[in-house]
């Protein structure tokens, strides 16, 4: 179960740290006046920063858990531990009962029907999504499961889960690679589908990554890409982005630049495309790409960290939608990154294991 703070207790710090926000961001418009680059990156940062843990208490338990995750593994500062605790304590409390129901009989396929059923299909891409899943049956409710098995994993508590292995055992017996490698899937879904494929190796069911990466590649062959819609476009870096990301261990170790040539060499290639076509979400994933694996001096890291500092609106103190919504709970992923990649430090920190909550 989460456990949310009061409200009026919640009301109260929100009203205290934004006033110490409005001093805060006062003061980094004096100092960027003068600032170098690297200084306005910092600056940047903070005053995101800022903004969102001024409010991170009423946001969803989902978004603090993000938010709160990455900046623990590229900070390692303690006050992100207690965001951590609270989604270790409902998701142990959600594996359990979860895997208990998956030897009922009819279970998973309620689940799936369930998720199938359960779909968002507001944008195109959720539309395309959602039919996509419509065909492939189990899988709209076994990739939450396995989301949230190598949550537990990274966290260093999956095998204080009671009945964790029939979990592993029922993705086990799922045609993962039919799934993984089929170009239509791949086409509506090429970050998660990176992400999933990283997910299996890390727990053990499976290997598939070479056989994934080689199915990416011939459907996106070089020769193509000025072709593809920015949508398509959009997909394919997404796509890029978290082979690596998901490599990492979302943020927990550093990456091999040479096993990953291919996707910074595939980014170098294509960065004014990037600049001008990629949202911020995923110009920042492609900073980060570089970041992870040692790259910090690319120039196209230079280039995403200016504008992702420029993008920050001084009135809000976030980076806005394209189309300018300020909306703190749904920008979170936005704005996170950008304190990641205009903050960054050159160290990973795992976890937090279970026991340092």
């Amino acid at each position: 179960m989460s456990l949310p703070l009061p409200s009026l207790h919640a009301r109260q710090l929100s009203w205290l740290a934004l006033c110490v926000l409005a001093l805060q961001l006062s003061a980094c418009a004096v100092q960027q006046l003068d600032a170098g680059p690297a200084e306005r990156h910092r600056l940047a940062a903070e005053r995101i920063r800022a903004t969102y843990e001024a409010v991170l208490p009423e946001l969803s338990g989902g978004k603090r858990r993000h938010y709160a995750q990455r900046l623990y593994r590229v900070s390692g500062e303690e006050r992100y531990l207690p965001a951590n605790r609270e989604y270790m304590l409902h998701l142990a409390g959600r594996l359990e009962a979860e895997i208990a129901e998956l030897a009922v009989p009819g279970q998973i396929e309620r689940l799936a029907r369930e998720s199938v059923e359960g779909y968002p299909r507001r944008t195109a891409k959720q539309r395309a999504r959602a039919e996509m899943f419509s065909r492939w049956g189990e899988f709209a409710y076994a990739k939450g499961l396995l989301f949230r098995l190598v949550q537990a994993h990274c966290h260093g508590m999956l095998d204080e889960v009671p009945g964790h292995e029939r979990a592993l055992d029922y993705l086990e017996d799922l045609p993962w690679e039919a799934f993984l490698t089929d170009p239509e899937v791949l086409e509506v879904y090429a970050a998660q589908v990176a992400n999933q494929v990283h997910f299996l190796h890390q727990l053990g069911v499976m290997d598939l990554r070479r056989e994934v990466e080689a199915v990416f590649r011939r459907r996106y062959p070089p020769d193509t890409l000025a072709l593809l819609s920015t949508a398509e476009y959009r997909n394919w870096l997404y796509g890029l982005t978290h082979f690596i990301i998901a490599a990492s261990r979302y943020y927990q170790q550093k990456v091999d630049d040479e096993e990953y040539a291919w996707i910074l060499e595939a980014f170098s290639e294509q960065s004014e495309r990037i600049m001008r076509d990629a949202t911020e979400d995923i110009q920042a994933e492609v900073a980060l790409s570089f970041l992870l694996a040692g790259q910090e001096e690319h120039p196209l890291v230079r280039q995403i960290r200016d504008l992702l500092a420029a993008a920050v609106e001084p009135a809000s103190g976030m980076i806005p939608s394209p189309d300018r919504s300020t909306n703190l709970e749904e920008g979170e992923h936005r704005n996170v990154l950008a304190i990641m990649v205009l903050g960054w430090q050159g160290r990973l920190y795992p976890g937090p294991a279970w026991p340092a909550l």
